[in-house]
């Protein structure tokens, strides 16, 4: 007998009280940070790092 599959989730959790920082890496690369201790970690790796919102 076949098993059933778990239900895929399609959406992100959304973090209570967190804001979140959008940045571009590169042309396709897009990612969401939390802290600015880590934007300042991903721009040292993408000096082109563009925060867009």
């Amino acid at each position: 007998m076949p098993r059933k599959k778990p239900q895929i989730i399609l959406e992100r959790p959304i973090k209570e009280g967190v804001k979140e920082i959008k940045v571009r890496l590169d042309a396709r690369t897009v990612i969401t940070v939390s802290t600015k201790k880590a934007l300042e970690s991903w721009r040292l790796r993408y000096p082109k790092l563009e925060v867009i919102g």
